[in-house]
């Protein structure tokens, strides 16, 4: 395991809480939007899919670990996509004076809820600054390391 191992781990998280916020404030940007860049509908709820990251940086201390039946040391965070919710139900508007109503004078509108958006922005944002205060603990034991050696 390389000194830097936890701040490359804490370096994946933080770009993967980053994206999150990305797409959460994407789709709040979204949430009325009636067409989607393809044409094909309103603009549906986009989130992020994270998997553990594996074997990039492999040790000979993970292996062990994992041998004896406890969890490794762990390699990071990854996006693995990004995908677009089409299990929720889009809402229906009456608004015969909208330029895309249907004949019966109903908007198809998004299916993002502000609600929950405003929450998953608060969990990405709280791990995100968990992150930051491990990536500066971490900075921290590696100064106190060099100081040592002085």
């Amino acid at each position: 395991m390389s000194m830097f191992h936890s701040m490359n781990n804490t370096a994946s998280a933080l770009t993967a809480q980053r994206l999150r916020m990305d797409v959460i404030s994407s789709n709040m940007a979204n949430a009325d939007s009636t067409r989607s860049v393809n044409g094909d509908g309103p603009y549906r709820r986009k989130s992020v899919v994270l998997e553990p990251k594996e074997g990039q940086f492999s040790s000979f201390l993970n292996m062990a670990m994992s041998r004896r039946g406890e969890s490794s040391a762990g390699n990071g965070v990854k996006v693995s996509r990004i995908v677009e919710d089409r299990e929720t139900p889009t809402k229906m508007v009456y608004d015969p004076t909208h330029a895309d109503a249907n004949e019966d004078g109903y908007v198809e509108m998004p299916n993002v809820d502000p609600l929950r958006e405003m929450t998953d922005l608060i969990s990405a944002t709280r791990s995100y600054e968990a992150n930051v205060t491990v990536f500066n603990a971490s900075k921290g034991m590696m100064m106190k390391a060099l100081e040592i050696g002085k």
